[in-house]
């Protein structure tokens, strides 16, 4: 593997890559529903939540990721017909990340789940966790503190920007580039599949 690059994988295997530029990354813990909903729906949510139900994601350019073997594994949801598109791998329901739906708007929250379990671990690849969001979600109280809200903003409009610009944002694994759209077809889930995730969530 080339020096700056770190693995990604699902948890059986199946579905391999990696990631570049690691340190242009920005790292954030969330704990709204929707990220909750998502590890409820893969039955992941003890490996993939905090005790608070907050999921760690390293947010990067598309660009920087690919993938050396497994992407027929590669599946894509979306909690509502206009929420974000929620990858996993399909063989063992590993979370990957989150993207908006167009490929223009060079972004993906990858989780910690295909990074690499350990806290430590993401720290020395990708430094620390900056912004706290969405805190009101969280399980229990009092509530986390709010933090690096504008921090994280600012490196999202910045990122996307550039890769605008740079025309980087054509560089995807996960868009088809003749058409800009996913590579895999995303299911959206029925109003009776959404009430049971979030009956989940709020019974975790």
């Amino acid at each position: 593997m080339a020096i700056g690059t770190h693995p990604l994988q699902c948890r059986c295997g199946s579905l391999k890559g990696a990631l570049a530029e690691r340190r242009r990354s920005n790292r954030v813990i969330c704990y709204c529903r929707d990220c909750q909903a998502f590890a409820h729906y893969l039955g992941n949510a003890n490996a993939v939540l905090d005790e608070r139900g907050g999921s760690d994601i390293v947010q990067v350019q598309p660009g920087y990721l690919v993938f050396t073997q497994g992407v027929d594994q590669l599946a894509c949801l979306r909690l509502t017909p206009k929420g974000l598109l929620r990858w996993y791998a399909r063989c063992c329901r590993t979370p990957i990340g989150n993207t908006l739906a167009t490929p223009k708007i060079a972004f993906i929250g990858l989780l910690h789940a295909c990074l690499g379990a350990h806290a430590a671990s993401l720290d020395e690849a990708f430094g620390p966790v900056t912004a706290w969001v969405n805190v009101k979600g969280a399980r229990g109280d009092p509530k986390p503190r709010q933090a690096g809200v504008g921090k994280c903003v600012w490196w999202f409009v910045r990122t996307a920007a550039q890769a605008r610009i740079s025309g980087e944002y054509r560089r995807t694994p996960l868009f088809r580039p003749d058409t800009g759209a996913p590579v895999v077809a995303p299911h959206v889930l029925s109003p009776e599949e959404l009430a049971r995730v979030m009956r989940a969530v709020q019974g975790a």
